[in-house]
């Protein structure tokens, strides 16, 4: 239960987490109808400010988009680039990082570096260090040689497949835009369970021709997926828990007939059932007690193993990530143990109940 509960959690965890390295919790945009990827602009003042202190929200970012056609040595190829600030979160990017380095700013001019995904850096065939021209889709049309900076792998095609992280003032520049002016902002949560709740608060704070979109919403196939994974995991824990029961129940039953002879005598001598059905509740705890220490030994020193060196690889391309993951939460852990030993209790009174139906004289005489 313990390693199957680590791993599927960690799955779930690293899909989230490379979702959310490429759009916050929440993203504010101008209401239109247009659905292009560059979108309509908008004043960095939508209302809400790190300053109105809304609880669960950790940061409000700016971000920009821009299509453009890429041009290497050998080919072509169109992509979007997404223009991020300095003060833009890409701590989560640098566990997506496959080489290289995050983005590098100037005070003053635009940062002519760009991160690429790892398919779109073998299509353009460019690593770390190269250079490519841009050639951004206006009128009139404009081009800028830009450096690789760092090649990122999400796994994640929707994303892996259009995406390039640039320097917002990059976007602002080719659009003539101030710097109080940005494609959309980001909020980033501090806990993504209460995304419900703070959306709400946001959105009767910002300004009315602005839209929220959710990245649930935004991306609602994908996190759909990852609930039913969830489902799948309570389905897988039940089961086990109930093969743990059959099994610690069985045990009992074995261990009453092997001693029916006992029974009778210790009932001939004036034992009463009570007694009786303590001696086997107390052996039945004391196995599952030591089998739990040790499963507990094994699942959580499996899981370490795992954690720190990474012995068991996966597919990238089926699973979105090179090895198996782990998530730990202790506070999981602790309630699988109650469970599993609550259970494992009751049911050990089921074949203990069995001793009050034994007859003395039959008991004794029992082969």
């Amino acid at each position: 239960m313990i390693v199957s509960f680590a791993i599927l959690e960690g799955f779930r965890n690293e899909i989230r987490d490379k979702i959310f390295s490429f759009g916050a919790h929440l993203q504010i945009s101008k209401y239109d109808t247009n659905n292009s990827y560059e979108g309509a602009p908008i004043s960095v003042n939508v209302g809400i400010s790190e300053k109105d202190s809304i609880p669960g929200v950790k940061q409000i970012q700016a971000y920009a988009r821009k299509t453009a056609i890429v041009k290497s040595e050998d080919e072509v190829l169109g992509v979007v680039l997404k223009g991020v600030g300095k003060d833009y979160d890409l701590s989560s990017m640098k566990h997506n990082l496959d080489a290289g380095q995050l983005l590098s700013y100037n005070d003053t001019a635009s940062s002519k570096e760009v991160m690429l995904s790892r398919r779109v850096a073998e299509k353009l065939k460019l690593k770390v260090g190269d250079e490519a021209i841009f050639y951004f889709i206006q009128n009139p049309p404009r081009a800028r040689k830009l450096k690789v900076s760092g090649i990122f792998n999400t796994g994640l095609e929707e994303f892996d497949e259009v995406f390039v992280i640039g320097d917002i003032k990059l976007i602002r520049e080719l659009n003539n835009w101030p710097d109080s002016i940005a494609g959309g902002m980001e909020v980033m949560l501090t806990d993504y369970n209460k995304i419900d709740q703070v959306a709400d608060e946001v959105f009767e704070k910002m300004n009315y021709d602005l839209q929220l979109e959710k990245i649930t919403d935004r991306h609602a196939q994908l996190f759909d997926w990852l609930q039913l994974l969830r489902k799948n995991v309570v389905i897988f824990l039940v089961l086990i828990v109930f093969v743990a029961t059959f099994n610690m129940v069985s045990t009992v039953f074995i261990m009453i007939i092997e001693r029916i002879n006992m029974i009778g005598v210790l009932k001939a001598v004036g034992a009463t059932d009570a007694q009786i059905r303590k001696v086997f509740y107390f052996r039945g705890l004391h196995l599952t007690l030591r089998g739990m220490l040790w499963g507990n030994i094994i699942g959580i020193g499996f899981c370490a193993i795992q954690y720190y060196f990474n012995l068991i690889p996966l597919d990238p391309e089926n699973y979105y990530m090179d090895t198996v993951p782990i998530s730990w939460n202790f506070g999981i852990i602790v309630v699988l143990n109650v469970i599993t030993l609550a259970m494992t209790m009751l049911a050990i009174l089921i074949p203990a109940a069995m001793v009050a139906r034994i007859k003395p004289v039959k008991a004794i005489k029992f082969d």
